[in-house]
């Protein structure tokens, strides 16, 4: 499957991905390389690896990064209730302290597999979507170095468990932190930016086909000029996403006339009281006109 048949399938699954995008992830597939996908939070890069799995019709594993997260949340761990367990039965049946070998402790069987090492041995091939990279902290960067590198995960144990098949990897960053170079250099990279004008409107269109031509249009051009607003929190296309909706519930068949009507509706795009009180009735008409702000105006006015 080339890039084009790449990007079909996405869009079947209800992802638009422009041509840079599929691409990426088209070599990422045929170099069988990690891709790292940097942007603002909302532009899509979580949604991107779940199309791929379903689009591939593959498992998806996930791993939600945070600090302080380790090895036992990520890769794996040790049932110790479960070796406890044996160790009473293997008394309570021998008279021999040495009846229960610690080989036999730590085999597979008293073994959790967490995401890392759940899609390493994997028995069919899956997608890897390790979120939010950057909010792990950089000890655990390096044990990814093994992972991404080699395909394999070392347990101390009992041995090394080497991928059965290659997962296709999404690591996603929102740039709260610099990520190290050595995680940077396994990865190919992608940058996702809010999409443009006419892709969103394609993405609200797949999503939500019911939803008058009228208002995705308008609703859409709103939401991009918005975006250029000096807000605290810029709303992404889940946003866009939920605001049609909402207007769409409400029977809108296009953007209301009604400045005030529409301020009603922003708690679907704008999550902070700041952002919020900014947007007020006579800001949000200037912005139905596709208006600069004043301060702009007033620029180049000068």
């Amino acid at each position: 499957m080339d890039e084009a048949g790449l990007r079909q399938r996405l869009h079947a699954v209800g992802y638009i991905a422009d041509e840079a995008m599929a691409t990426t992830l088209w070599l990422a597939g045929e170099l069988q390389r990690p891709l790292l996908l940097e942007g603002d939070a909302g532009v899509g890069k979580t949604a991107l690896a779940l199309a791929m799995a379903r689009a591939g019709d593959r498992r998806l594993v996930r791993l939600q990064c945070h600090e302080g997260l380790d090895l036992s949340q990520a890769a794996y761990e040790w049932n110790y209730g479960r070796q406890l367990l044996a160790i009473r039965l293997s008394e309570a049946v021998s008279s021999s302290p040495q009846a229960l070998r610690e080989a036999d402790l730590f085999s597979r069987d008293y073994l959790l597999e967490r995401p890392l090492l759940a899609a390493i041995d994997s028995e069919q091939p899956c997608v890897l979507l390790i979120d939010e990279v950057d909010r792990a902290d950089e000890a655990f960067e390096a044990f990814l170095l093994e992972v991404l590198a080699d395909w394999q995960i070392t347990v101390p144990e009992f041995g090394t468990v080497q991928a059965r098949h290659v997962p296709v990897v999404v690591l996603t960053s929102n740039g709260t932190r610099e990520l190290s170079d050595a995680l940077r250099r396994r990865c190919l990279y992608h940058w996702l930016d809010y999409p443009t004008l006419a892709r969103e409107i394609d993405i609200v269109r797949h999503t939500l086909p019911g939803a008058e031509t009228a208002l995705v249009e308008q609703a859409v051009a709103f939401v991009q000029r918005l975006r250029r607003e000096d807000l605290g929190k810029t709303p992404g296309v889940a946003e866009t996403l939920d605001w049609v909706r909402a207007l769409h519930r409400l029977n809108w068949r296009e953007l209301a006339d009604d400045p005030a009507a529409i301020v009603a509706t922003l708690g679907c795009l704008l999550k902070t009281r700041e952002d919020r009180f900014q947007m007020g009735p006579e800001r949000v008409r200037q912005l139905v006109e596709g208006r600069r702000s004043v301060g702009v105006a007033e620029k180049v006015a000068a």
